[in-house]
């Protein structure tokens, strides 16, 4: 499913430390950590493509810049596979360059979600009326989502943010939404948000997701927000306070799963996962892993 036209860029905060990933992270970036042979910003990006972002937008930190090079041609090793006759190699090292634009802005404090979300404006065309946010950690499968909620955007405007139906018992780690029903049992209109409440004390079991489709008014909020704990700016505080205001914000339910790359624990179970559905190690993989497990 393609995005109208009005969502054209992809925001991808990538300005992290990756510290529960040490020492791996020490010198290579989480973002670029492989998922089998695929670096997980590849796959948000394929995903942005997918959804007709034409533009990715990196916000880094100094000493990430290998995050947005992952992204250049390299002509020498595309010769070097084209001479010895590697095609499946070069159409893979081809692929991350040719599916959309790439341009970098930098977070130069860890000041929160919300103040990386910020430094992406700069680099947007005047005419954008909207960003598509996706977090690098969340992995959310199948892909589609990020469609359907420029098509959600499209029908009711404003913001629409994504969310996965929790078990109740399991909420309480989640950001989770006050929601009411629309006419569509997998879009909810949103009156606001509660982070990491209580089973008893959770308003719905939608917990948010990492993607976002977000009005440009969530700039302006972002100027107009105050810090929060850790001095942090908080995305969902600027979007809470375009819900104070008037502005409409929606969620699309997801249906499928996800995958959080963001420790090491999640990363492990990706790998796994993406590593049973390959072509050419899911068999032997399948095959060992319950051999293991017998043992």
């Amino acid at each position: 499913m393609s995005a109208p036209s009005d969502i054209r860029s992809a925001v991808v905060p990538a300005a992290g430390l990756g510290t529960r990933f040490l020492p791996a992270t020490k010198s290579v970036p989480k973002e670029l950590l492989p998922v089998v042979d695929t670096p997980g910003i590849e796959l948000v990006a394929a995903e942005a493509a997918e959804a007709g972002a034409e533009q990715l937008l990196i916000v880094t930190s100094p000493g990430k810049e290998s995050v947005a090079a992952y992204f250049e041609p390299a002509p020498e090793l595309e010769k070097n596979l084209e001479e010895k006759g590697k095609t499946a190699q070069l159409a893979a090292v081809r692929r991350a360059p040719s599916l959309l634009a790439v341009k970098t802005v930098y977070q130069y404090e860890p000041l929160g979600l919300g103040h990386a979300v910020a430094q992406a404006e700069q680099a947007l065309a005047d005419d954008e009326q909207a960003i598509a946010v996706l977090l690098p950690d969340d992995l959310v499968l199948p892909t589609g989502v990020l469609g359907r909620m420029a098509q959600v955007r499209a029908e009711k405007g404003g913001s629409v943010l994504c969310a996965f139906d929790i078990p109740k018992a399991q909420i309480s780690p989640y950001g989770v939404f006050d929601v009411s029903d629309t006419d569509d049992p997998d879009v909810k209109q949103v009156h606001g948000m509660v982070e990491k409440p209580s089973a008893e004390e959770a308003p719905s079991t939608y917990a948010a997701a990492g993607r976002y489709v977000l009005d440009r008014a969530i700039f302006d909020a972002l100027r107009r927000i105050t810090p929060g704990s850790g001095g942090e700016l908080q995305l969902t505080d600027a979007v809470q306070l375009l819900i104070d205001e008037g502005h409409p914000v929606h969620v699309v339910v997801h249906r499928g799963g996800r995958h959080d790359l963001g420790n090491p624990g999640g990363y492990v179970r990706a790998f796994v996962d993406f590593a049973l559905r390959h072509p050419d190690y899911g068999d032997d993989l399948r095959s060992w892993l319950a051999a293991r497990l017998e043992g």
